[in-house]
């Protein structure tokens, strides 16, 4: 959705859009930055290698937020996008993304209401998952009271804890039960396992990943097994991540992968010791910032926590090299020589930082920088919106 055109933030895009052809040096600090070349180059990694293993792909659009970044991975064979938050979903539906999963349980009334009218309302295939009888039986009674119905249905998917410790019922029984309960239901379509194991993504050691997913695929398989055995067929077992990806495909348990930070990277999944099976992808999202003060033993840039996301740690220094970030609160980066004696950099130098966490630094932004040529000698080629910024609810 495009803001009033007097608005701040309507400002600063008109003022940004203004710098599109110019050369890297024009981009204002702190700024949120795409190299193109590498984003594309982890596209198409992606791309074929769910295509090669026969998967289909369903990447998670709650790190970019932005339709245009959905539609590039759609238009590379991704079957749509996967979201986390319902408002997330409409943002992206209104802007043109026509296959969208919210891959976690919706429970509030005025939700349900929203995400029903847009099932309604919308060319947009939707989809869900539940891990309770209430979160079945609210969404039934949204669609319903939307008049929906026919082939508006909604996909249900039943979220099993394959060992997060977050959502999802116990492996069995439990998603048999949901599944009956779903069945009951014309407005509703049974359309498999929602099988995610978050905590598995960032297990430094790939022996350590991969028993946590073994355990999580005999988790999958024994409740599709219950589901067959119950006279449910099971369309889909969908979930796996960035951190996990090659594991998942080769226990032949998922059908769908929803991978989300290989687009961009950041600095936390690159302390992860690789896969040899998986293929390597690079960081393409970056914040430039600038040295504003100077000091005997350090420097400071204008990069603070308001232009990336600490929850996975600060950033790392991309450029200059011998840099390493330290915190300096809300404005501010501290810059330290790595190791001692590097040299430090002057002031009014640009420095690129690698974020720690992409999903939550992208939304602190309303827009990405694309520049294609590289860091160094390229140019702005286009701004992309992040459609979905602040759709928390």
């Amino acid at each position: 959705m495009n803001a009033p055109s007097d608005t701040p933030q309507a400002v600063r895009w008109q003022r940004a859009q203004a710098l599109v052809g110019q050369g890297v040096a024009a981009i204002d600090t702190p700024s949120l930055v795409i190299d193109l070349d590498a984003m594309e180059r982890n596209l198409n990694h992606m791309a074929a290698y769910a295509r090669t293993h026969g998967l289909r792909l369903r990447p998670h659009a709650k790190m970019h937020k932005s339709a245009e970044i959905a539609r590039m991975q759609m238009a590379r064979g991704a079957v749509g996008v996967c979201v986390q938050k319902t408002d997330e979903a409409l943002a992206l539906a209104a802007a043109g993304v026509n296959d969208i999963y919210i891959s976690n349980e919706v429970i509030a009334f005025p939700k349900l209401q929203r995400l029903a009218e847009a099932v309604r309302d919308l060319p947009t295939r939707f989809g869900i998952a539940v891990d309770s009888a209430a979160g079945v039986l609210r969404l039934a009674s949204a669609l319903v009271d939307a008049q929906v119905s026919g082939e508006a249905r909604i996909d249900v998917f039943v979220e099993i804890d394959v060992g997060q410790g977050r959502c999802g019922v116990p492996p069995g029984e439990p998603a048999v039960d949901l599944a009956r309960l779903i069945a009951e239901h014309p407005v509703l379509r049974f359309a498999g396992l929602q099988a995610y194991h978050g905590g598995a993504q960032h297990r430094r050691d790939p022996g350590e990943r991969a028993q946590a997913i073994a355990e999580a695929a005999w988790a999958a398989a024994l409740t599709r097994e219950r589901l067959q055995a119950a006279g449910f067929e099971v369309p889909l077992i969908t979930g796996a991540g960035t951190g996990t990806f090659a594991l998942e495909t080769a226990s032949h348990v998922w059908g769908e992968l929803q991978v989300g930070s290989y687009l961009f990277m950041d600095a936390d999944y690159a302390r992860n010791e690789s896969a040899p099976q998986a293929p390597v992808f690079e960081h393409a999202l970056f914040v430039k910032a600038q040295v504003i003060s100077r000091a005997a033993h350090h420097a400071v840039c204008d990069a603070g926590h308001k232009s990336h996301a600490v929850d996975s740690g600060l950033p790392a220094v991309w450029s200059p090299p011998g840099l390493s970030f330290a915190n300096g609160g809300d404005e501010h980066g501290l810059l330290h020589a790595s190791p001692a004696g590097s040299p430090l950099p002057s002031l009014g130098d640009t420095v690129w930082l690698v974020p720690g966490h992409c999903d939550p630094t992208v939304n602190l932004h309303d827009y990405l920088v694309g520049v294609r040529g590289g860091l160094v000698t390229g140019e702005i080629e286009r701004l992309i919106r992040i459609d979905a910024r602040g759709a928390v609810g």
